[in-house]
């Protein structure tokens, strides 16, 4: 499974008509991801048959947010939900890092049956076994992860042992520098299945097709 990370319209467009098997729409580069914008979601909702997964993160930097900042949330969870996304990828953090088990468990239930994603805030928790077991009982369906990490490279040990551990009762998804240089060799090493990029070669602004047909055929 090979889902991109798609920042802008144009992005998500390439990504749609690819190989892509899934999208992850979101807005802000510079900021790892925040929502996007809901006209350009449903327009891409419109012309896309890959499935879309939407990102639901006000604001860039740590993941612990204000009373407005978790309304929000809320409020852009039940908006996109009513405009037919077909996944949702968040995470809520306390002050110290920890899941924020209450915050998260809300916005699940507000997500009702569109599986849910926790992203890479996962890698800021101190025990990553705990907090995936913690994801479990939750109910998120995937789990995007470096390893805890900053890239997935550097922490394929891990997600070795993660993938050993709990793929049967989540997905993960590993994240975190992923390129066709290296999916190959993280597949064999890790286990992994399921695999997340940007696709974005070198020097370039935008998702490439050629990027993304190359990721797919060497995780295959």
């Amino acid at each position: 499974m090979l889902e991109i990370a798609c920042f802008e319209i144009t992005s998500a467009e390439i990504a749609s008509e690819s190989m892509a098997d899934r999208i992850e729409f979101c807005h802000d580069l510079e900021k790892g991801g925040t929502t996007p914008d809901f006209y350009e979601f449903l327009h891409l909702k419109r012309h896309s048959p890959t499935p879309v997964y939407v990102m639901i993160r006000p604001k860039g930097g740590p993941f612990y947010y204000s009373d407005e900042e978790f309304l929000e949330m809320k409020n852009s969870i039940i908006v996109f939900k009513a405009g037919g996304a077909d996944g949702f990828v968040f995470g809520i953090l306390t002050s110290d890092n920890e899941i924020d088990v209450a915050r998260n468990k809300e916005l699940i239930e507000l997500a009702g049956e569109t599986p849910c994603t926790f992203h890479r805030a996962f890698d800021r928790t101190e025990n990553l076994n705990h907090s995936i077991q913690t994801l479990i009982k939750l109910g998120f369906r995937t789990v995007l992860t470096s390893g805890g990490k900053k890239t997935a490279m550097e922490g394929k040990e891990i997600l070795k042992d993660l993938i050993e551990k709990y793929t049967h009762k989540i997905e993960i998804l590993i994240g975190g520098g992923v390129r066709a240089e290296n999916i190959q060799e993280l597949k064999k090493f890790t286990g992994g299945t399921s695999f997340h990029s940007s696709a974005i070669l070198k020097y370039d602004t935008f998702v490439t097709e050629e990027a993304i047909k190359k990721l797919k055929q060497l995780s295959s």
